[in-house]
């Protein structure tokens, strides 16, 4: 078990040591890289190497984004043998959809509690509003 913390801590770390010098030394933005993370976990399932990957990284691997990407494939993977080529549009989000909802819902709660403030955003020159 001890092995097991340990290879996940150790994964999960370089993967975001990783994306951080991502950020660090590119001009990508935060968002691309993790859509980036994204597909790399859906490559990594659709080529059958995630699973071997999770069998020895653990959470190392499935917490990252990493692990949403491979969620999204294996629901559409699943869709498709149950119900066909409509499965493509509907078993990523079938499979994910706890997890999205969970987001959503503690989206909506932080906003609540935290109270956001609203910034004055300076309005450019030349640049009118729309008027209804």
């Amino acid at each position: 078990m001890i092995t097991d913390i340990i290879l996940a801590f150790l994964f999960g770390g370089a993967v975001c040591a990783a994306v951080q010098i991502f950020i660090d030394k590119t001009m990508l933005t935060p968002a691309r890289i993790l859509v980036t993370l994204v597909t790399i976990g859906v490559l990594l399932y659709a080529v059958g190497l995630y699973e071997p990957l999770y069998e020895i990284f653990g959470c190392g691997i499935s917490v990252p984004l990493v692990g949403f990407g491979a969620s999204i494939a294996r629901g559409v993977r699943e869709a498709i043998d149950q119900v066909g080529a409509f499965g493509i549009l509907t078993g990523g989000l079938t499979a994910t959809s706890a997890g999205i909802t969970l987001a959503l819902l503690l989206g909506l709660a932080f906003s609540i509690i935290g109270h956001g403030k609203r910034r004055n955003i300076p309005k450019k020159r030349g640049i009118r509003p729309h008027s209804m």
